[in-house]
């Protein structure tokens, strides 16, 4: 059986799906029964952020069709990380925003994550580590404005599954 290293000789994406793989089994493996889910700890994240924010938007930021947006925040608003409004400027528009609840469940969501990277990432230096990081927020174009001269910005974070 071919190694990992000459099996992908110069071709990145297989790692990085690779380790994305594992890394999501991971956090699902730590999830505690009823804890917070992947994707909903990325639409907490966002709003965290962000703040406040139209239905469509986060949608659009989680690159998620509209009626799996609506399942999403109701999962959120039923228990209580949450709150989900009118928007007074414009009725037909939903304004979404983190709670209080929602704050504390990201915390300990980000702890557990962080947990979750340093056992995955075990092989890296702290240093090496940190490289990673800087490298991954170039090539999603998180550290470049909205729009620059190497064109678009991709949407951050990723889409959602």
């Amino acid at each position: 059986m071919e190694s990992t290293r000459t099996t992908f000789e110069g071709l990145s994406m297989p790692l990085i799906a690779q380790l994305a793989r594992m890394g999501r089994r991971a956090v699902d493996a730590s999830t505690e029964p009823g804890g917070i889910r992947h994707r909903q700890v990325i639409a907490l994240n966002l709003l965290s952020q962000r703040g406040a924010m139209s239905q469509q938007a986060l949608g659009e930021m989680l690159g998620l069709d509209p009626s799996n947006v609506v399942g999403l925040l109701n999962e959120l608003e039923e228990r209580g990380l949450t709150i989900r409004r009118r928007d007074p400027a414009d009725r037909r528009r939903h304004i979404v925003e983190l709670s209080e609840g929602g704050e504390t469940a990201l915390k300990a969501a980000q702890a557990r994550l962080t947990r979750v990277e340093g056992t995955i990432l075990q092989a890296l230096s702290p240093k090496e580590r940190a490289t990673l990081h800087e490298l991954l927020l170039r090539a999603v174009g998180a550290d470049r404005p909205e729009s620059d001269e190497s064109g678009p910005r991709l949407a951050s974070p990723p889409q959602c599954d």
